[in-house]
């Protein structure tokens, strides 16, 4: 059971928060202010935290900050009601994973949580094949036959998301917001030509794709 650590003031947030994410199978733990949720996150282990930006004692970038400088690698969502882009910005350069502004929708936010346990999950799978193709998650590094085939970071993100999510259809829309990021706004135009570049580049014959499938309508799948 995945172990999730909620830091949010506001007690009907935090409780709302907790009954969803338990109902999910989730084991969920409260803390209401920064510094006892820096304290705790410390000495326990957690497999993901939320965390509210506006806390009393400490606030969410301050725990971030110095949650990353003690080298911990907890995947880290932060929950805001401000919606300026550089609170975003600097949520995500001291080191969150995620940045979800309120109000949102439970079933957004469960999305998150589960789309950042997946990323977290790559120790699981070092290495996975498909065809004569290997990827190494470890080392960010696709090879063809046993060689090395050079591929941007996009393009590694991109395969990656299609191997996490082998046999799913997944939209244009939901490409873009595990490769690109939520939030990013570029066209279907520019998620089609990376699917090109990509296919080039593990597909055996690329006009006749066998792992990453278009489904007519609705986006692409991975049959790896």
């Amino acid at each position: 059971m995945k172990r999730i650590l909620v830091v949010e003031d506001e007690p009907a947030i935090a409780f709302g928060l907790q009954l969803d994410l338990k109902n999910e199978g989730y084991d969920v733990e409260i803390e209401s202010d920064g510094e006892s949720a820096l304290q705790r996150a410390r000495k326990e282990a957690f497999d993901l935290i939320l965390l509210d930006v506006m806390l009393p004692r400490k606030d969410g970038f301050e725990v971030c900050r110095e949650l990353r400088r003690g080298g911990s690698k907890t995947p880290v969502i932060m929950l805001t009601a401000k919606t300026q882009e550089t609170e975003k910005v600097l949520g995500l350069e001291i080191g969150a994973d995620d940045y979800v502004t309120k109000p949102f929708s439970p079933r957004e936010l469960r999305a998150r949580v589960k789309a950042a346990l997946r990323r977290t999950a790559e120790d699981d799978l070092p290495i996975y094949r498909f065809g004569d193709a290997e990827v190494d998650f470890g080392r960010c590094e696709l090879r063809r036959a046993g060689k090395p085939v050079e591929l941007t970071a996009l393009e590694f993100k991109l395969l990656t998301a299609f191997i996490r999510n082998g046999g799913k259809v997944l939209s244009r829309d939901q490409l873009l917001d595990l490769v690109w990021g939520h939030g990013t706004f570029v066209t279907d135009r520019v998620v089609d030509n990376h699917v090109v570049t990509l296919r080039k580049k593990v597909e055996p014959e690329p006009s006749e794709p066998r792992y990453i499938v278009s489904v007519r309508g609705l986006g692409y799948r991975f049959d790896g």
